[in-house]
């Protein structure tokens, strides 16, 4: 009977064991990812969640905003910012288990919708022309106060000298994705948005895009961080975000990587 009741436990603990890991996969790992990374990230997750059975929940806004909600205690396991200082002031507040890793460098340009007035000029003359002559209503960029795209896209206007021309006609997106749905809408003329997201198919079809110069602007240096307490499937994906397979996704998307 003694070996029979030693086999009847271990296939109790073996159960019990793998129930354990079966709920402990089962738990979302919540990704607070800045919105230039919707399609990029959206693919990776998918595939990491088939390959491994961990579970993602993807929320995508300004890296600004992330950080305030963060700081009042916004249950995030993984913060992946478009401006690495957001990363550092969080390290510094004692919120995150170390400073990060960079992840990618994004890049800005010009979009306008099919039939738009203006063309897809990355040195913006034609925006400049259109500023002077009526042809640009509306034109769509980030909300510059919270979302590091639309920083670095008024330090592009302003940099051609074109901001105090431009900035009654702006149409200000909450995050770069929404931005980018006003450039693309036809309710704009057009707008500086991420190249990431002008690259996805179902935003390329919409519009023709150019690229702005980066010596315009200061970089999109973008960084990801786990918070403190991040569980494995968190843990598991910020690996994974450094793996070759990965980066090539986001090589695809217009994402320069890190050295």
């Amino acid at each position: 009977m003694k070996p029979i009741r030693s086999l009847y436990r271990q296939l109790l603990a073996a159960l019990a064991l793998s129930l354990g890991l079966q709920a402990a996969h089962a738990q979302a790992s919540t990704v607070a990812a800045a919105s230039d990374l919707k399609f990029a990230i959206e693919e990776l997750a998918a595939q990491f969640e088939k390959d491994t059975g961990h579970k993602l929940r993807l929320i995508f806004g300004s890296s600004g905003n992330f950080y305030s909600q963060i700081l009042q205690g916004a249950p995030f396991h993984l913060f992946m910012s478009a401006d690495e200082d957001f990363v550092f002031r969080l390290a510094d507040a004692g919120r995150t288990m170390d400073r990060g890793r960079l992840y990618a460098r994004g890049r800005i340009g010009i979009l306008v919708p099919k039939g738009s007035a203006l063309k897809a000029d990355g040195e913006l003359k034609d925006l400049a022309q259109a500023l002077q002559d009526g042809r640009v209503r509306r034109f769509a960029i980030a909300n510059p106060e919270h979302a590091p795209y639309g920083m670095r896209a008024r330090e592009a206007l302003q940099h051609a000298g074109l901001w105090q021309a431009i900035e009654p006609r702006l149409v200000l997106g909450e995050n770069i994705s929404q931005a980018t749905q006003f450039a693309t809408s036809g309710s704009t003329q057009g707008g500086i948005v991420a190249q990431s997201l002008a690259l996805a198919p179902s935003v390329a079809r919409l519009g023709d895009f150019a690229l702005i110069p980066e010596s315009w602007h200061q970089p999109l240096t973008q960084r990801m961080v786990l918070m403190k307490g991040a569980p494995e499937g968190a843990r598991a994906f910020y690996d994974h975000l450094a793996t070759p397979a990965a980066q090539a996704v986001m090589r695809r998307y217009g994402f320069e990587l890190p050295r």
